[in-house]
């Protein structure tokens, strides 16, 4: 039996896959947001319980909001910032009492993807999650690709490119820079802007549905950010050209995205033709709890 464990910012998920994939149980809880050792004891309570319940016992593959700095194994990177210098994997190890692998959520949701998803098929998938922030996961042969530095896919964290003179410097983000993607197109960003323009404090897809509506300011706010979208997705062509984009978290259940991101990314590209596929993910947010269970695969 294989283990999935989803630590994610607002939710813990736990998924039990047969060896073909098979889903044998999942479980959910809320994440206990900003506390890092009641974090670990809910990741462990949730592998006995299932474990229990399956009445197996399984290899464990853990996604963290973040990454493991590859030297000193702490974590760095997280949007959950308290997992941000703690020895993540070492504290892990310490909870649940026996072996484990611990990466990225979102490489776990590229390859999850590559492997059986939207993905499947592709040598090199680049799987983009915006969500509460923006990150993105690479795959090469269903494998994820990580990096000497465990960098890889980290778009969210580049300037955004091609920025006007209004967008410049940009919001403060929680790594210590100023004006990253993550800034402009999470979907808060996407709500933020909305108020700006003096909209309502509305979910993403409320403001949607206005500018289904025909309503002005929520249209300027859509056309605004698919063009940042556009914008940084640009580069990730111009730089290593992935064979898809397979796009996960709350934004991408935007359905105008796949009819207008395309003609945004080839208006920025240094290439004058842009024909990469860019796809919904297949398995949605359980996406990234499938992924580490397949760690040890």
């Amino acid at each position: 039996m294989l283990i999935g464990v989803d630590w994610g910012g607002t939710k813990i998920e736990i998924v039990a896959l047969e060896p073909d994939g098979t889903e044998l149980m999942r479980i959910r809880r809320d994440t206990p947001r900003g506390d890092y050792q009641a974090c670990l004891r809910t990741i462990a309570e949730l592998i006995v319980e299932i474990e229990e319940k399956t009445g197996q016992r399984g290899s464990i593959g853990i996604g963290i909001p973040g990454s493991l700095e590859p030297i000193s194994r702490l974590g760095k990177g997280g949007s959950s910032t308290w997992i941000n210098g703690q020895p993540v994997e070492a504290d892990l190890n310490k909870v649940i009492g026996r072996p484990l692998r611990v990466v990225n959520d979102a490489d776990c949701f590229a390859s999850s993807e590559a492997r059986d998803g939207a993905g499947a098929g592709y040598a090199v998938v680049f799987g983009v999650i915006i969500a509460s922030g923006a990150g993105a996961g690479v795959a090469v042969n269903m494998r994820a690709h990580h990096g000497p530095n465990n960098s890889a896919g980290d778009w969210g964290h580049n300037p955004l490119p091609f920025a006007t003179a209004d967008e410049l410097p940009g919001e403060d983000c929680y790594c210590g820079k100023k004006g990253c993607m993550e800034t402009w197109i999470s979907g808060y960003s996407f709500s933020r802007d909305y108020q700006r323009r003096g909209g309502a404090d509305l979910k993403p897809s409320e403001i949607m549905e206005r500018a289904r509506g025909g309503e002005t300011i929520a249209i300027a706010n859509y056309e605004s950010w698919i063009d940042r979208v556009g914008r940084g997705l640009s580069v990730v062509v111009n730089t290593l050209d992935p064979d898809v984009f397979v796009m996960g978290g709350g934004m991408s259940n935007i359905d105008e995205l796949y009819r207008d991101l395309p003609g945004k990314i080839g208006q920025y590209t240094f290439s004058p033709v842009f024909a990469t596929p860019i796809v919904r993910s297949k398995h949605g947010d359980s996406s990234g709890v499938r992924g580490a269970a397949w760690l040890w695969q």
